[in-house]
C-alpha cells in the first residue's frame, strides 16, 4: 500500500512538472497590461505587455485594494488574505484568457507515541487550475481544484492524535484525518465594478467553498509548510469542500460582505464522487482588510445535517480570525489567530477551538513554523474502531492542547518546483479524562518531502 501511495503522489507531480516555461507569478485582472480590459485603443500596448510578461518570468504583482484581491481569486472560494501576502503560482496569457496554475504535494511519514500512537506513509496534495477573462462589463473566472488524496491516503484517513470528524467504513474517524475529495472545487466567478470603489461578485458551482471562516488550512500562507490538518478543522474551515454552493458578495473599499447557500452534508466516504443535494444550509461573512498587512473576518453559518451518523442534528458555527502578513527582504512572515465554535441543535452542546499559527520564510530558502491549538474534544474519541451506538449522545469531555514546531529548506532541483525536505514535532497535552487512553503527553513526529510550483525567480 505504501508503494501505491508513492505512485499516486508521483502521478500528481507529473502535472506539476508539466508547467509551461512561459508562466510567471501573479493573477490580477486589474493590471491593464495583462487583460483585455483596456479596450481597442490599448490593444497594441496589451499585446506588447503580454509578450513582455511571458518573457519576464517571476514578475510580482500585488493587489493594492481589497477589490483587486477579490478579483484575483487565487484562493479557494471567495477567500482573501492580507493584500501583502505572496501567492506562488504560474501564469500565462492565451488569446484573451489569463491561465493560472498552482499546487503543492507532500510525501509524509508520521510516527506517534502513546497507547494510541500510529505510523503511516502518505501524501497530502492539491493542484488548482484557473482561467480568467473579460466578459461583458465584468470579469469571468473559471476554477478547478483536484487532489489525489483518495489514492495517496490509504485506509481512508491518516493518523492524527485527538482528531475527530467524518467517517471511515461506517465508523467515526477517531485519531485520524480524512483525505480531501478528488474534486475539491469546480466553480465559476463573475465580478463587475459598481463605481470606483465597489465590486459586486457572484460565485457558484457543484463543488466549492462557501463564505465561512478564513482561507482553509491547505491554502493559507500561515499554514503553508504544515501538511497536517488542525485539530479544530471541523469547528473552523471544514466546509471548504461543499456541494451546490452559491455565493454573492459586495466589496466597498476595505470591507466585504458575503452570503452563501449550499448543501450542508459533509463529503461522503467515496472521495472520488460528487455527492450533491438540496441547498439547505447558509452562511454569511464580514471581511475587513484595513491595510496591506492585515485581514480579519467574522462568519456565521447554519449547517443542516452535516454528519452522516447524526442526520437529525444541525450545527450553528461561528468563526473569527485575524491574519497578518509581513513581506521581508528575503522572505515573508504570515500569522493567523482563529477561533471557531460549534453549537449542536437540538441538544445545545457547545464546543470551541482556538488556534495560533505562524510561518516565517527567511534567507529565501528556509521556513520555520509553529502552531498552537486549544480544542474541545467530545466523547466520540471513546469510539475508536467502534460503530456508533444507536443511543449515542455527544458531550464535551475535555480540552486538548497541541504545540507544533517545524522547519524545512528548499533545494533547487527542478525549475519552477520548490523542493524541500523538512519535519515537525507536535507535543500534546491530554485532558484528565483521556490520560489512560493516550498518556499524559504523547508526541507526534512527521518528516516530509515537499514540492510546490513557484515562478522562476524563487
Amino acid at each position: 500500500m505504501k508503494r501505491y501511495s508513492i505512485f499516486c503522489t508521483i502521478l500528481l507531480l507529473v502535472s506539476l512538472f508539466g508547467a509551461k516555461p512561459g508562466m510567471t507569478q501573479g493573477f490580477n485582472q486589474n493590471q491593464a497590461s495583462q487583460t483585455p480590459n483596456g479596450g481597442e485603443a490599448n490593444a497594441g500596448r496589451e499585446k506588447d505587455a503580454n509578450d513582455s510578461m511571458l518573457e519576464t518570468t517571476g514578475m510580482h504583482m500585488q493587489p493594492t485594494t481589497l477589490s483587486e484581491e477579490v478579483e484575483q481569486h487565487s484562493l479557494s472560494g471567495t477567500d482573501v488574505e492580507p493584500l501583502a501576502t505572496p501567492v506562488p503560482m504560474l501564469m500565462t496569457m492565451k488569446n484573451n484568457w489569463m491561465l493560472m496554475l498552482h499546487g503543492v504535494a507532500f510525501l509524509n511519514d508520521v510516527q506517534q507515541s502513546g497507547p494510541r500512537g500510529a505510523d503511516k506513509l502518505f501524501s497530502t496534495n492539491w493542484i488548482m487550475f484557473g482561467a480568467q477573462r473579460t466578459l461583458g462589463t465584468g470579469t469571468l473566472t473559471l476554477r478547478n481544484m483536484l487532489s489525489l488524496e483518495p489514492a495517496t491516503i490509504t485506509g481512508r484517513f491518516y493518523p492524527e492524535l485527538f482528531q475527530q470528524g467524518e467517517t471511515a467504513f461506517g465508523r467515526p474517524i477517531v485519531d485520524g484525518q480524512h483525505p480531501h475529495n478528488f474534486l475539491m472545487e469546480a466553480a465559476a466567478l463573475y465580478d463587475f465594478k459598481l463605481g470606483e470603489h465597489a465590486l459586486l461578485s457572484f460565485y457558484g458551482g457543484p463543488v466549492g467553498d462557501p463564505a465561512l471562516g478564513p482561507p482553509a488550512y491547505p491554502h493559507r500562507m500561515s499554514a503553508s509548510e504544515d501538511p497536517i490538518a488542525p485539530l479544530g478543522h471541523h469547528l473552523q474551515d471544514s466546509t471548504h469542500i461543499a456541494s451546490d454552493v452559491l455565493t454573492g458578495g459586495i466589496t466597498y473599499r476595505m470591507v466585504r460582505l458575503e452570503a452563501s447557500g449550499f448543501h450542508g452534508r459533509e463529503p461522503g466516504e467515496n472521495r472520488w464522487t460528487i455527492e450533491q443535494g438540496a441547498i439547505d444550509s447558509w452562511s454569511t461573512r464580514f471581511t475587513m482588510n484595513p491595510g496591506q498587512n492585515w485581514s480579519g473576518q467574522y462568519s456565521f453559518a447554519h449547517l443542516t445535517s452535516p454528519e452522516v451518523l447524526q442526520p437529525n442534528e444541525n450545527i450553528d458555527r461561528m468563526t473569527a480570525s485575524i491574519a497578518y502578513n509581513l513581506p521581508l527582504t528575503e522572505g515573508n512572515w504570515a500569522s493567523l489567530l482563529l477561533w471557531g465554535r460549534n453549537k449542536n441543535q437540538p441538544s445545545g452542546l457547545i464546543w470551541n477551538s482556538y488556534l495560533a499559527e505562524s510561518t516565517l520564510q527567511f534567507a529565501k530558502l528556509n521556513y520555520l513554523w509553529g502552531r498552537i491549538e486549544n480544542v474541545d474534544r467530545t466523547n466520540e474519541l471513546l469510539l475508536k474502531d467502534m460503530t456508533e451506538p444507536a443511543n449515542f449522545v455527544e458531550s464535551v469531555i475535555g480540552r486538548v492542547k497541541a504545540f507544533t514546531i517545524g522547519y524545512d529548506r528548499d533545494i533547487k532541483l527542478v525549475p519552477r518546483v520548490a523542493t524541500a525536505v523538512g519535519g515537525q514535532v507536535t507535543l500534546y497535552g491530554t485532558p484528565a479524562a483521556l490520560t489512560t487512553l493516550y498518556g499524559a503527553h504523547p508526541v507526534g513526529v512527521l518528516v516530509f518531502l515537499r514540492l510546490r510550483l513557484v515562478p522562476r525567480e524563487h
